[in-house]
């Protein structure tokens, strides 16, 4: 296997890891611990700091990912196979495989997106205690819930891949 071949993917693993982890840590981790300070003005303060350091580099795994799973991709030659849109390879198994895959990952860059820049934010500036913060955390939670799921759907289909479908 050629070393750039092993870099991209090693980078591709490395930023899944990162990302998943991070979702999970502030989920099972942060988040609960979060929720027994008495304060609630520090309690939002640290959620919307470990939310914005939590997006950034979230968004940065989010960009290795996309780079690193086309590179890997082209170094498996499955780019022209798939691009030329051939029936083929498509209901091949490993076709199969990376069309859920790619699904997957159009949905959770979606997903992340509302809830980084749309629900996270907005339940971070709307005044404590009223309902359009407790409508927006909630919806943040969910969204946030969805993609971890929908990120553990992709270690599936890319376990699938790596075995050839």
């Amino acid at each position: 296997m050629p070393i750039l071949r092993q870099l991209s993917v090693t980078f591709h693993v490395l930023a899944a890891m990162v990302w998943l982890g991070g979702m999970f840590f502030l989920a099972l981790v942060g988040a609960p611990v979060l929720r027994k300070l008495e304060s609630p003005s520090l309690r939002a303060r640290l959620f919307r700091e470990l939310g914005e350091g939590a997006r950034r580099v979230g968004w940065v795994c989010i960009g290795v990912l996309l780079v690193t799973g086309v590179t890997n991709l082209h170094f498996r030659g499955v780019l022209s196979l798939a691009t030329r849109g051939e029936a083929t390879f498509w209901n091949a198994p490993f076709g199969h495989a990376l069309a859920w895959k790619l699904v997957a990952v159009g949905v959770m860059v979606g997903a992340s997106a509302v809830h980084d820049f749309f629900l996270g934010p907005l339940a971070g500036r709307l005044p404590e205690g009223t309902d359009g913060r407790e409508r927006a955390r909630r919806w943040s939670a969910i969204v946030a819930r969805l993609n971890a799921g929908i990120g553990v759907f992709l270690v599936y289909w890319a376990v699938r891949l790596s075995r050839g479908g």
